[in-house]
């Protein structure tokens, strides 16, 4: 009878794999591999890290990001990469951080500690085999833009040497100051395709944020493809809210992505937005779902 129970029990998982390995094959090939699909870690602080890897795995994910190299390990145990290293920050002479949205590039005075912050990233990131680190102008606080281009493209230069003979790309960030980041002087694709420019390195490049960048100045798709060349990177999140980029609002990601795909674009398109609905896992599976295109 043990043997009989046994031998059924085995017949029947062996029944119920056979009938799901299809289901299980067609989900692999669901997604259409011409976007590298990556999620922004901070956007579910609820869910542990391991357990972000395992679910994101499993829905198609290639990379979880704005993680620190503490976190390298977890994300290689579980097959994935980290497409955007998070910004190192130091202490000012004041006991405030450097390299935060508000205090970076932008002011000669904090060139010195920031690369103080910068170098061991850097190295950390070519280490471990990844290749873009994100950055950020700081805000104005009264500063004109011809200054903080200067001021950028002057700080960022003397990092680029080591950048360049170590394959990382630094990665500035375009934020939208209405909204979210008041003040911040990187806040239109203009301003930051003019850096990118005058820095002439192919070791930096700017993170277009479609999200902020609607807010901004909208053009979203126009823009893409006028300046790609210049963006290492995309972020996405719903308008308004930046919630999930559902039929609940403005944006149209699938033809944002099919304008990215047409561009040639080789890189990672990461998931942004604050889910609001009680399954955020879900939320985030929707959104890779929008996005395959």
């Amino acid at each position: 009878m043990n043997s009989r129970r046994t031998f059924l029990r085995s017949a029947g998982v062996a029944a119920a794999t056979a009938a799901l390995a299809p289901r299980l094959a067609a989900a692999d090939a669901a997604l259409k591999g011409r976007i590298n699909h990556s999620v922004c870690k901070w956007c579910y602080p609820k869910i542990a890290l391991e357990d972000l890897c395992v679910a994101g795995k499993g829905m198609g994910l290639q990379s979880i990001e704005l993680v620190a190299p503490a976190d390298f390990a977890t994300l290689k145990k579980h097959g994935l990469s980290c497409a955007m290293t998070t910004f190192p920050t130091i202490d000012g002479p004041d006991g405030k951080k450097l390299g935060t949205i508000e205090r970076a590039f932008n002011r000669t005075e904090h060139h010195d500690l920031l690369g103080k912050a910068y170098e061991p990233q850097i190295a950390a990131v070519a280490d471990a085999g990844f290749k873009h680190l994100i950055c950020f102008s700081g805000n104005r606080d009264g500063m004109d833009d011809e200054t903080g281009l200067k001021n950028c493209a002057a700080g960022l230069k003397k990092l680029l040497p080591l950048a360049e003979r170590r394959g990382v790309t630094l990665v500035m960030e375009l934020l939208n100051s209405r909204v979210n980041h008041k003040d911040y002087m990187c806040d239109k694709s203009a301003w930051g395709v003019e850096l990118v420019k005058r820095i002439g390195s192919p070791n930096f490049k700017l993170l277009y944020d479609i999200y902020h960048m609607q807010i901004m100045e909208g053009d979203v798709i126009a823009t893409i493809r006028r300046e790609h060349p210049h963006f290492a990177h995309y972020h996405t999140g719903g308008v308004p809210g930046r919630h999930e980029i559902d039929e609940t609002q403005e944006l149209q990601y699938p033809a944002i992505m099919r304008a990215i795909v047409e561009t040639g674009f080789k890189g990672h398109v990461a998931q942004e937005f604050i889910p609001a609905k009680p399954d955020a896992l879900a939320s985030l599976r929707q959104a890779v779902g929008i996005c395959d295109v």
